[in-house]
């Protein structure tokens, strides 16, 4: 049995540079939320979604678990924890083929990364929920 859905933001932010079609950024990070109901803000330059749908929480938290990188998640995420939020860098090539990639650097990812931006009043549930080491 799952622990419950954390009560969280989750933003994912992608520039787009000239050789981009910002519709195909937009798709790569609409990948990474699956079916969930979200917000966006795209222009020509960067793209950017929002949601509270805890069904983002749970596509990503399966995509973590079958792709056995929950640990690296959690150390990044924990490394990375400032107040109520904490961030990831994925790998845009990655979202775009549906599968999310953890890049331990913006260079891991040629376009540069999708950050994930996760915020929540308790940030340590939040982590303990996408990335548990068991379960």
């Amino acid at each position: 049995m799952s622990p419950p859905e954390p009560n969280a933001t989750l933003a994912l932010e992608a520039t787009v540079s000239p050789s981009e079609d910002p519709e195909k950024v937009l798709q790569a990070v609409k990948n990474i939320v699956g079916e969930a109901q979200f917000n966006t803000n795209a222009g020509p330059h960067s793209v950017r979604l929002v949601t509270e749908d805890p069904r983002a929480l749970v596509h990503i938290r399966d995509q973590l678990r079958d792709r056995h990188v929950r640990s690296a998640a959690r150390r990044q995420m924990l490394q990375k924890s400032s107040g109520r939020s904490t961030n990831l860098m994925l790998n845009r090539q990655a979202a775009a083929a549906g599968v999310i990639a953890l890049c331990g650097s913006p260079e891991e990812s040629p376009l540069g990364p999708i950050y994930l931006i996760l915020e929540s009043e308790n940030i340590g549930a939040a982590v303990d929920y996408l990335a548990a080491i068991s379960g």
